[in-house]
């Protein structure tokens, strides 16, 4: 299956701005997350339990770096994001994510963030 890179970056907005029921929605039976204040992996209501408030970020510019499908059923995109918090403050992050092909769509089983200084967007 080739990986519809649209699809994905679409998906990509949606886990910055859903809800906890996107989260439910798109995320895989449990995920493996990397931030810098936590790594672990997490169920699917864990992960949906992070999204209490959809108004979170806003702004957001996400500049693929780039996509690779090791796999016929998974696909792992890196980028740089932009974005501004629900409080103003602005947010950079190299992300990379990874999605596993289920019967019901693609599903993330793999989420990383380390931030970069806001003023690294060229």
């Amino acid at each position: 299956m080739m990986a519809n890179k649209n699809e994905l970056l679409d998906l990509e907005r949606g886990f910055w701005t859903g809800d906890a029921a996107y989260f439910k929605a798109n995320a895989d039976t449990k995920c493996l997350v990397a931030f810098p204040q936590m790594a672990q992996t997490m169920s699917n209501a864990d992960l949906a339990g992070t999204a209490t408030d959809p108004n979170r970020w806003r702004d957001l510019d996400i500049d693929l770096k780039g996509i690779i499908e090791p796999g016929s059923d998974i696909v792992i995109l890196t980028y740089e994001a932009h974005a501004t918090r629900e409080n103003g403050e602005p947010y950079a992050a190299l992300v990379s994510t990874g999605y596993v092909h289920r019967v019901n769509g693609w599903k993330m089983m793999f989420h990383a963030q380390t931030p970069l200084e806001p003023a690294a967007k060229n």
